[in-house]
């Protein structure tokens, strides 16, 4: 699958495409009800299917001091928009250039003399273009305007309301990532490289694989019930601590997922650590050996809630 820059001209080959354009951040029932539109109808008109994303996302240009709150990187985005059907992802840089267009500039210059696009489809929500001031509705006369046609999909919502990435992020920093899963037809994942800490783990018999969380949203800090996925296509079932590690001074946030029946040395590796269950809150023992006891209850309760899934 292609990426492309959405500030450079499409290839030709993929001109002319159906483009599913928004945020898509997490990728959840919502989005893929878009991107599924998109892609049935550039099958049926013999078009390109191409998935347009953002990033970094508006809200960090607007408010770079943010909390952290992403649910996908643009890697995790672009497996999940190939598994969608889709044949290219093109890129919108969020920076001040793409920020000062108007509505209709960024119809005209990204859109029609950039990406060629022969079709758009977005969310009934989407908002785009300087001061937000194009609704779908301005979308559409502007395609027409331009030659191109934009279909728009409902939300799509469920017992709890509609299904958005604002209601997938309060599950998962409410310790309820089983049901943020259900909206996201997968669980949360956390994608990154292995790097050394400070080796306790591995004192007490549990080694564990740290990743930093860098732009991803924080979830509830506690013990998790998790399943890693290494480049080599392996699954492994494990438990994590996901916080700031209350026994170390000085405090760090990692994730640190310890895999069962796993030996071998994945420094430098990349991995992705999905959060299956949430099993307790982060707790400070007396003592290593209280903690030893503890980890090895973990691991049973992990296991047991890894079998239930």
């Amino acid at each position: 699958m292609e990426r492309l820059d959405g500030g450079s001209a499409v290839p030709a080959s993929l001109r002319g495409g159906v483009v599913a354009l928004g945020n898509f951040d997490g990728f959840h029932l919502g989005h893929q009800a878009v991107v599924r539109r998109a892609v049935t109808r550039a099958r049926a008109e013999g078009r390109p299917a191409i998935v347009a994303t953002f990033d970094p996302h508006p809200i960090r240009y607007f408010r770079p001091d943010a909390a952290p709150f992403r649910l996908t990187s643009l890697d995790q985005r672009q497996r999940l928009f190939a598994d969608a059907g889709a044949d290219a992802m093109l890129v919108f840089r969020f920076d001040a250039d793409l920020a000062s267009l108007s509505a209709a500039d960024f119809v005209e210059q990204r859109l029609r003399e950039l990406a060629g696009v022969g079709g758009v489809v977005t969310g009934a929500d989407f908002t785009f273009g300087k001061g937000r001031d194009g609704k779908v509705a301005v979308l559409a006369a502007l395609g027409a305007a331009q030659g191109f046609s934009v279909d728009t999909v409902a939300p799509v919502e469920d017992a709890g309301g509609p299904v958005s990435s604002s209601r997938i992020r309060a599950l998962l920093q409410a310790a309820r990532p089983a049901e943020a899963a259900a909206l996201l037809t997968r669980p949360f994942a956390v994608e990154g490289i292995v790097a050394p800490g400070a080796k306790l783990g591995r004192e007490l018999g549990y080694p564990t694989a740290n990743l930093t969380l860098g732009s991803y949203l924080r979830p509830s800090y506690g013990i998790y019930a998790v399943r890693g996925r290494l480049d080599d296509g392996r699954v492994l079932d494990g438990v994590a601590n996901l916080g700031i590690r209350p026994m170390i001074e000085p405090p760090v946030e990692l994730l640190e997922p310890y895999f069962f029946d796993f030996s071998g040395d994945l420094y430098g590796q990349r991995i992705e650590v999905e959060l299956i269950d949430y099993l307790r809150p982060e707790w400070r023992f007396d003592d290593l050996y209280a903690l030893k006891a503890q980890i090895a209850r973990d691991c049973d309760d992990a296991r047991a809630a890894l079998a239930r899934r």
